[in-house]
């Protein structure tokens, strides 16, 4: 009768066993969310006195927060082709932001009202379709800038069951559009003519879409990639928002410059940041009400470095956007490519913890992969970060350095091996008698790379022509003549 008794009690525990352990073994949903233009001193935990973001500075707190992180490039469309593909810029396809205006043709047969930037092709493989390999719903609601629809770039033809947004960064140049796509579909926003102001907030059509997918696929794994658009400009938030920091912030007379004139420009820009700041505590709470804390990485990052020169009245000074490092959005010093990555994912990321493992976009795909239990494409230059993000340092591979070029803002080639920090600036300018001179500065001793130490150090300067050389792979698209031929 026990006996009975106690295989009666096991057959009715069985199913409870099979869900914990299909539970366990179920891969993690992954949550990637990336700013644009949010420059690396922009967020409470990374120091910013001005603008609040304490949901993001939460993820900081319930994880690991990365000091020597680096985004694909220093402008959006190169920087997104790394992070999506896992390849550093000189292997990368996409180099620059280049509008395919050859593919205007198109435009009237797909409804495009601008023509969006020179697509990925078909045979690159983003890290949506890697993780499709595992079964993961996927979605990238913000902005695309890879390719319109229609093209080899097509958001859905790359892996997102959904694409939600801005499929062309001109398009985003304003938050109160007229539209946004819903795969190959156009949404009428109402209330908006693309002027200052507007009834329906890009950004909140994106948190309101992405709290859908989750709710949506809440039962099994999946990647939601946030590309939002802020605090891209034109400086724009709803005047709820604007309210919370006018008066507080003081504000200066500006000469304004492109993108549409904010009256209170460094209050907008602040609430912008703390609007987004606020979507993503929303996604937080609803991942937590789902209980998939703890199955569900959350990573915040950004695109490049912050905006220059007061555009549509930014003010990278005033909020030390980029600490005290040198360069801004566009450049491949360190204010212009070091962004803040945060990351949390209860029970195996330890929290409060920091790293300075030196890691960029292109090592996002095979961490991600890996946490995935799934297989990344040959001929990436990635390499997982995984064991930092899990607390085992001792697992940790290292890259030899990692490498940057950029054929636009006069031509740029950089490295960073260890301590040291190799640049080439003005290549492609004609002026320039010594287009492939190395400028290299310490950044243990000199993170302003204010002091340049070549003379001193030539075997170094020699080291990091090597690295340039050998991880340059000229681009037809995308040339940068002084280093295409034999000779660097």
């Amino acid at each position: 009768m026990k006996r009975s008794l106690s295989l009666l009690a096991l057959l009715l525990l069985l199913p409870s066993v099979v869900a914990a352990n299909e539970k366990n073994s179920r891969p993690p949903n992954v949550v990637l969310i990336m700013a644009d233009d949010l420059g690396y001193h922009e967020l409470g935990c990374y120091g910013q006195k001005w603008i609040k973001t304490p949901n993001i500075d939460r993820i900081a707190a319930q994880g690991i927060r990365f000091t020597q992180f680096y985004s694909g490039n220093a402008v959006c469309a190169p920087a997104r082709c790394c992070l999506m593909t896992g390849k550093h810029p000189g292997h990368a396809f996409i180099r620059t932001n280049n509008a395919a205006k050859h593919l205007h043709h198109l435009a009237s047969k797909f409804g495009w009202e601008f023509d969006g930037q020179r697509p990925i092709p078909d045979d690159e493989v983003t890290l949506a379709e890697v993780l499709k390999q595992k079964g993961y719903a996927t979605a990238a609601i913000g902005k695309w800038g890879l390719g319109h629809f229609g093209t080899s770039g097509d958001p859905n033809k790359q892996g997102f069951d959904l694409f939600y947004g801005f499929n062309c960064q001109r398009h985003a140049h304003n938050h109160y559009p007229r539209f946004l796509w819903r795969n190959h579909k156009k949404e009428v926003l109402p209330g908006n003519d693309r002027t200052l102001n507007g009834e329906t907030y890009s950004q909140d059509k994106f948190t309101e879409v992405a709290l859908e997918f989750i709710r949506e696929n809440k039962d099994r794994p999946f990647f939601l990639y946030l590309p939002f658009a802020i605090p891209h400009l034109s400086i724009q938030a709803p005047e709820k928002s604007v309210a919370e920091y006018r008066g507080k912030i003081p504000e200066e007379d500006y000469k304004h410059k492109g993108y549409l004139q904010h009256p209170t420009p460094r209050a907008g820009y602040a609430a912008m940041i703390t609007h987004m700041d606020r979507d993503i505590g929303k996604i937080l709470s609803l991942v937590g009400k789902l209980g998939l804390n703890d199955e569900t990485l959350v990573i915040f990052t950004s695109d490049n470095g912050p905006t220059y020169e007061r555009l549509g009245g930014s003010d990278s000074e005033f909020f030390e956007s980029a600490g005290p490092m040198r360069g801004l959005k566009g450049s491949l010093y360190e204010g212009g490519i070091r962004v803040p990555l945060v990351a949390k994912w209860p029970g195996h990321i330890k929290p409060d913890s920091t790293s300075d493992h030196l890691c960029a976009f292109w090592d996002l795909m095979p961490t991600i992969a890996q946490l995935a239990g799934t297989k990344t494409p040959k001929g990436i230059d990635g390499i997982s970060f995984a064991p930092t993000l899990l607390g085992e340092p001792g697992k940790q591979k290292e890259h030899d350095y990692l490498y940057w070029e950029f054929p636009s803002y006069g031509g740029q080639q950089a490295v960073r091996m260890g301590k040291w920090k190799g640049i080439r600036q003005n290549m492609l300018k004609k002026n320039n008698p010594d287009p492939l001179r190395i400028e290299l500065y310490d950044l243990d001793a000199d993170i302003g790379e204010t002091n340049d130490v070549a003379q001193a150090n030539p075997d170094v300067v020699e080291r990091i022509r090597t690295a340039m050389k050998e991880a340059h792979d000229p681009s037809e698209l995308f040339p940068i003549k002084p280093i295409d031929g034999t000779q660097q």
